[in-house]
């Protein structure tokens, strides 16, 4: 799947510093921490491919109907499981275009 088939929503990816860690956050989703900026990303990476396997192996069952997340968030969560079911790099999608992709 190609970047331009992924809808336009996108949670916010926040990052923090604190104690000598990196914290990066997709806001909504999950977070993770590493000794660097890279270990963050991988670690994030692994976290949110988890996640979304679950979401779409399991569904918005557990959801009430006081708890519903954003429907942008969920169409970019099953996006993204898609991308991950094709064998595609969801990192494109988190964090943007590689500079070294050129």
């Amino acid at each position: 799947m190609q970047t331009s088939d992924m809808s336009e929503f996108a949670p916010r990816l926040r990052v923090d510093e604190a104690g000598g860690l990196v914290r990066l956050t997709l806001e909504g989703v999950c977070s993770a921490e590493g000794q660097s900026l890279q270990e963050a990303a991988d670690e994030l990476v692994w976290n949110v491919l988890m996640a979304v396997m679950a979401f779409r192996s399991v569904g918005m069952g557990g959801f009430s109907t006081l708890c519903r997340p954003e429907i942008g968030l969920v169409r970019f969560l099953w996006e993204l499981g898609e991308v991950a079911a094709a064998d595609g790099d969801i990192r494109e999608q988190l964090f943007g275009p590689s500079a070294m992709a050129a």
